[in-house]
């Protein structure tokens, strides 16, 4: 009997390990009640290149730390804050060459971006905006985009446990940076609430929130609850999705016995009232996927929140390779109980080319990852296109492959289009990162006027 060929991707099964933070010059004494402490996880969040020294000590080489705050004081467009969770899932089993591991790990390349990762010929794209989807100027009440018919995004705060370096919401979430300085949430919470409740309760053609910000682990529970209600208390809206990175980041959070006893109180009133509770988180890498993130997203499912979803973000050197992304599926469905759901193209924020991927690499992705997972646990690679909204990667309508523009067509209005008679029949270019294209295309985006270049 010939031997088979081997499969272009081989399953194994493997368990979730917590690594062992005590490996960490930083947090060699850190107790294991301290380690799954949500208070001692903020309190000792790295902010700063001093925080980080302490943490990896010796192990890591100052071209690393220089190279970091170059890239703080040049291009990046977040401000530093990781939590030690995150922090501990990069180089999870240490290595001889700790500078160079750091260098290539898929989390600290996301996580704690550094200016060598950053393209030199085009560190931006020409058509890169700091609100690249255009949220802002969807606002129906300060924080509130009405996006879709059926839908609105519900930002509740500007703040997050931790700030990924591509950020979409660069332009508001975090502190400023040298190179942005964000805009402000001007209202006092319960102000800005209170006009998004007033807003749904006028609107009853809108069914789903999106409850995010920044993050939602970073309101206090009692408010979260409490907005939650209200939410609950409207005939109308029958999904609320709750999106947090900080259940992979953070799940000592969701781990908490305040937030566990408020999340059951919610799922119980939504499963009371039939409304689709669920969870959004965002985990990008399976060395993200611990047993502690497990252990949140089960006991969100045992209290009755119906879905714990994940929606991670296609990025070049993080996980922009279908091993690398069946691999995160694998842990997040099989060992995590965490739904994969979406894979979004990363979008055309400042300084982002590094990570971006073209469309015809996410539709070769969407293919080759076909059949290995179960259907409902097999994630749809969408592009958020500015003006359109999500589309699945093989939707395009033309693609001009040498010049990197796709373009695409929608099915209804924003809020910010009502009197366009236009839109349902018009296209709407999205533009692939340019050192991706071939020689000609690099040549003419190299000729076009520089007033097309967005400005920070």
């Amino acid at each position: 009997m010939t031997q088979s060929a081997a499969q272009p991707y081989e399953y194994r099964r493997r368990e979730l390990v917590e690594p062992d933070w005590t490996r960490l010059p930083g947090w060699r004494s850190v107790t294991r009640e301290q380690w799954e402490s949500a208070q001692w996880q903020r309190a000792n969040c790295v902010k700063n290149l001093k925080q980080l020294r302490a943490v990896f000590g010796d192990l890591v080489d100052n071209r690393f730390y220089d190279d970091l705050a170059a890239d703080q004081a040049q291009f990046a467009t977040m401000s530093m804050l990781v939590p030690p969770q995150m922090v501990n899932t990069m180089v999870p089993v240490g290595a001889a060459d700790w500078t160079e591991a750091l260098y290539a790990d898929p989390v600290r390349r996301y996580m704690l971006p550094v200016a060598s990762d950053r393209r030199t010929d085009w560190s931006s794209h020409p058509h890169a905006t700091r609100d690249s989807l255009h949220e802002h100027d969807m606002w129906v009440a300060e924080g509130l985009t009405h996006r879709y018919p059926t839908k609105v995004l519900a930002e509740l705060l500007s703040t997050c446990p931790q700030y990924c370096g591509h950020c979409t919401r660069m332009d508001l979430v975090g502190n400023s940076t040298p190179q942005i300085d964000k805009l402000k949430l001007t209202l006092k919470p319960v102000e800005r609430y209170d006009a998004h409740i007033a807003y749904l309760r006028a609107h009853p053609g809108v069914r789903d929130v999106v409850v995010s910000g920044g993050d939602v682990a970073n309101v206090p529970w009692r408010n979260l609850e409490a907005y939650l209600m209200r939410l609950l208390d409207i005939e109308t809206i029958r999904d609320i999705r709750l999106a947090t990175k900080a259940l992979a980041a953070l799940p000592q959070h969701w781990l908490a016995p305040d937030v566990i006893e408020g999340m059951e109180r919610v799922a119980r009133t939504a499963a009371r009232r039939g409304v689709n509770l669920a969870i959004h988180t965002h985990v990008n890498h399976a060395q993200s996927v611990t047993p502690l993130v497990a252990k949140a997203a089960k006991t969100a499912l045992e209290v009755g929140v119906r879905d714990v979803r994940n929606q991670g973000v296609l990025m070049r050197g993080v996980n922009a390779t279908s091993p690398d992304l069946l691999d995160l599926c694998f842990a997040l469905q099989g060992e995590a109980g965490i739904l994969p759901y979406y894979f979004y193209m990363c979008d055309m924020i400042p300084n982002a080319e590094h990570w971006r991927v073209p469309v015809w690499h996410a539709q070769q992705l969407q293919h080759d990852i076909m059949g290995y997972l179960p259907g409902y646990a097999t994630p749809r690679i969408v592009c958020d296109v500015p003006f359109v909204g999500k589309r699945w990667v093989h939707m395009v309508t033309e693609y001009d492959r040498e010049r990197g523009i796709s373009y695409w067509t929608k099915n209804y209005r924003t809020s910010i289009e009502d009197a366009d008679e236009d839109v349902l029949s018009q296209q709407y270019a999205y533009y692939d990162p340019i050192d991706t294209l071939p020689e000609a295309g690099q040549k003419w985006w190299a000729k076009q006027e520089t007033t097309t270049y967005a400005t920070l």
